[in-house]
């Protein structure tokens, strides 16, 4: 599993670089993926469905965006566009398509309704984790800023 996730935080990387993320956010967006990938990972560790730990890795996925977002002052898609790379079905649309085209139709349809169940689970942990209103996370963001030293003037120097 270690080397599972070492390769998910690393593929997230490259789909940052890929999509012009800026450089001092690659970090963040690396953990996250990360994260994303271990959590779905544990999730049917523990007999969790394919679909249900997709869902509830993206729910993770894009509350720590939020989270990130707030705290480093940036768009939560930053984060969650990089992170989410690593749970996209592409093995299943590939296999749909190869079945369709080799015409093994039940196996064509049974692979299709997987991946749409996935690309559904993913829809449903965004709009799930979108759905918390942004004053939870900006708290987080003040919380930080408080614990910063103000870079002020002293009084009566201008």
């Amino acid at each position: 599993m270690i080397i599972q996730v070492l390769v998910a935080v690393i593929s997230t990387l490259a789909f940052a670089v890929l999509f012009h993320v800026p450089k001092q956010e690659y970090l963040y967006c690396a953990i996250n993926g990360g994260l994303g990938w271990v959590v779905y990972k544990l999730c049917l560790y523990y007999g969790v469905g394919g679909v249900v730990s997709c869902l509830l890795a993206t729910l993770t996925l894009t509350l720590v965006a939020r989270m990130l977002s707030a705290l480093r002052k940036m768009p939560s898609t930053v984060f969650l566009l990089a992170g989410i790379f690593t749970l996209v079905p592409g093995s299943g649309v590939y296999y749909t398509a190869y079945y369709l085209i080799m015409n093994e139709l039940s196996r064509c349809t049974a692979k299709g309704i997987e991946t749409f169940k996935i690309a559904g689970a993913i829809v449903f942990g965004i709009i799930f984790g979108l759905a918390l209103p942004q004053s939870w996370f900006n708290r987080l963001g003040r919380l930080t800023d408080r614990k910063k030293p103000s870079a002020k003037k002293p009084c009566g120097k201008d």
